[in-house]
């Protein structure tokens, strides 16, 4: 059998096929769900995707070293402050990550993982580029997107070669949120609504969000901020 019967086969295969679906509670790894079509299911996960701004203009511009450190700083800070708010790291896409909060503060959690990340970027990351190159005229640029949705999560690729898509709104969401201008964290109403005050209001009580609507997606209700949280 040729490559084109044997792709034909297999693509008509799960086409055809009925989806066998586990509730989950915890982020399964890839070996945890079939090849076949099997998927673990999540009544409710938050997802978050931090994502560099302004990558192609710096590659394009700066040597390879240069932009290979600020991917590097960039998505170490992410991952380490994502895991330390029991955040499950998905993907490493390029320039950004995807990672999978579940439970009962998983919004706060999330939005606590995006606060930090502002900070990181702020206070830890530009200033040791401006120590190393103080003639660079750089600034580390970001975007965090997180939103909240029923997810399904199916195993993909060939066997000894494969990983899990994640499929719902909030997967989709926070992709996309991290596209939209001026403001390095946004977050869905859904989210907005869930999170616990600590990591809505300033020490002074005051909202540090702004609330806004996306208007490419049907005029949802959205919030965004610059501010940060420390730690």
């Amino acid at each position: 059998m040729g490559l084109r019967d044997d792709l034909s086969s297999e693509v008509k295969e799960i086409f055809r096929a009925p989806w066998s679906t586990t509730k989950k509670i915890v982020v399964p790894d890839p070996a945890d769900i079939g090849l076949g079509n099997d998927a673990g299911h999540f009544s409710s996960a938050t997802i978050l995707y931090a994502d560099l701004d302004g990558s192609t203009a710096m590659v394009d511009s700066r040597n390879w070293y240069f932009s290979a450190e600020v991917y590097k700083t960039f998505l170490h800070c992410s991952a380490k402050i994502i895991k330390s708010e029991g955040g499950v790291i998905t993907a490493y896409d390029g320039d950004r990550i995807m990672a999978v909060f579940v439970g009962d503060t998983k919004n706060t959690s999330a939005v606590r993982s995006g606060l930090q990340i502002n900070y990181a970027v702020s206070q830890i990351i530009n200033p040791a580029l401006a120590a190393q190159y103080p003639n660079a005229n750089f600034s580390v640029k970001h975007v965090v997107g997180i939103d909240t949705s029923e997810i399904h999560a199916a195993r993909i690729g060939v066997r000894g070669n494969n990983d899990l898509v994640w499929v719902g709104r909030a997967p989709n969401y926070a992709a996309k949120l991290t596209s939209l201008p001026d403001y390095a964290l946004w977050i869905t109403d859904t989210v907005y609504d869930s999170m616990n005050n600590s990591v809505r209001v300033a020490q002074g009580g005051a909202n540090i969000w702004e609330q806004r609507l996306w208007i490419a997606m049907n005029n949802l209700t959205v919030y965004r901020t610059n501010g940060w949280l420390s730690f």
